[in-house]
């Protein structure tokens, strides 16, 4: 049973009262990180031919996901100790002083850095964003906000891409980041009012962020400062697949002993069994990274190979990541309005083998030079897969946690998913450096990327109990 000890008033939606206000302030945050990500998306080709950073391009994705590894494991402690709110308003100011380095950055070096600052911020958001859900809404309510999330990223999708390559071309790419900024304050302004009495997780001494209740003593769950250590080494180890690229001799041991010691380091932030796919919660976890990694890894190649191959601008090449996410909100809609009609195992498998097939249809128009439409089109297919998929694992997430677990679960989803994503984004760059052609090097991508979701569909059925 889920853990919430809220229960709606019959007919009450998420968009009345007692909820609007915590609905419109996470929202908020949810759009300002939508943006930012296909913002940045869309202008890193430029970015890294501008600062000749090619050898960094993949880093400057996968460096985000690893370092909000951390972020996510502090804010799910910090949640399960003094509830959601304190997390909250600190990620959000880590968040925007990442985009702050980045825009004023002058060397790509200097722009990963700010990404890493920002991707700290970004992973603990995700997490006490997450826990506010727990505390705040019944069960009943959970796939509305679930898709309201996903539909928050209709409005940056439609004017994100379109408007970020405009900026570059126009202006300066500088000006992507540092425009971003600028939603801080109005999205941090709607959600201050809705924190107010929000509950802390520990008013009985429950909630610990390790996931097995409160201590002994019924006291305040303590920091769990060896679970920050393992999070520091995980993301340290994706830092160090990324960079093993840039040691032609001792690469490939680099390379394989950072894969082994992120894996090490990733059991102890979720679930027991999460990596060998036992059924229930533990699957529902290892299918989020999975289903993440093919999908981020392939995504943000796509706007690559549309510049390279295709000769589109900036502007239009980020159009195909707006498809991706218009589907996605979409099939967020249609799978929240279906509720009980469509079992949540089964809205998993369709998700992941859509997602699966998108990427097929990318690898065959890279590697038999079919127009680009195709592989455009297919996104559209991967986001609706992912718009099924991605509310339903949240929601299932949720219903096999206890308050004293909400916020180790809710952190393990979102460290399955950084992590997932930071991984195959560290391997995809290994793959597109490797190569000596520029079709082979997309190719290679999709072929890992593809690898990847056939594993998810694999897995799938697993995630029921």
């Amino acid at each position: 049973m889920h853990g919430s000890a809220v229960s709606a008033p019959v007919g009450v939606g998420i968009l009345q009262r007692p909820y609007v206000l915590v609905t419109v302030g996470a929202c908020a945050l949810v759009f300002l990180a939508a943006f930012e990500s296909l913002a940045v998306t869309t202008i890193m080709p430029v970015v890294s031919r501008e600062l000749g950073g090619a050898g960094l391009y993949a880093l400057a994705f996968a460096g985000p996901l690893a370092t909000g590894v951390i972020g996510m494991v502090g804010a799910g402690n910090w949640s399960d100790r003094r509830g959601p709110v304190g997390p909250l308003l600190a990620s959000v100011a880590v968040f925007a002083l990442g985009l702050l380095v980045a825009g004023t950055a002058g060397t790509m070096w200097a722009v990963v850095a700010g990404r890493l600052v920002q991707g700290l911020g970004g992973g603990a958001m995700t997490v006490a964003l997450y826990v506010v859900v727990a505390r705040v809404y019944p069960a009943v309510l959970h796939p509305k906000i679930f898709a309201a999330f996903s539909a928050a990223w209709v409005i940056p999708s439609l004017v994100g891409p379109f408007a970020a390559g405009l900026v570059a071309q126009l202006a300066s790419w500088h000006w992507v980041f540092l425009g971003v900024v600028v939603l801080v304050l109005p999205a941090l302004a709607m959600l201050l009012p809705a924190l107010r009495g929000v509950r802390s997780g520990n008013a009985n001494g429950n909630g610990n962020a390790n996931g097995n209740g409160a201590d002994a003593a019924g006291g305040q769950v303590p920091w769990a400062l060896g679970r920050l250590a393992w999070a520091a080494l995980a993301a340290l180890a994706v830092l160090g697949l990324n960079l093993s690229s840039r040691l032609p001799v001792a690469g490939p041991l680099v390379a394989g002993a950072a894969v082994v010691i992120a894996l090490l380091a990733v059991r102890p932030l979720v679930p027991r069994g999460t990596l060998t796919a036992r059924r229930g919660l533990p699957s529902v976890i290892l299918i989020r990274g999975l289903v993440a990694a093919g999908f981020f890894g392939a995504e943000v190649y796509l706007p690559y190979l549309l510049v390279e191959r295709y000769a589109f601008s900036p502007t239009f090449a980020g159009l195909t990541l707006t498809g991706g996410a218009l589907a996605w909100a979409a099939a967020s809609g249609v799978q929240s309005r279906l509720g009980g009609r469509l079992g949540s195992p089964a809205a998993v498998r369709f998700g992941s083998v859509m997602v699966l097939l998108a990427i097929a249809l990318a690898l065959v128009t890279t590697a038999f030079g079919w127009p680009a439409a195709v592989a455009i089109a297919g996104w559209v297919l991967a986001g609706g897969g992912m718009g099924l998929a991605y509310p339903r694992l949240s929601v299932m997430t949720l219903a096999l946690s206890t308050p004293d677990t909400e916020g180790f679960n809710s952190s393990a989803m979102s460290i399955s998913d950084s992590l997932g994503g930071a991984l195959a984004l560290a391997a995809t760059g290994i793959v597109f450096t490797a190569s000596t052609t520029t079709a082979a090097s997309f190719a290679g991508v999709f072929v890992l990327t593809a690898v990847i979701a056939a594993v998810a569909v694999a897995i799938a059925p697993r995630v029921a109990h």
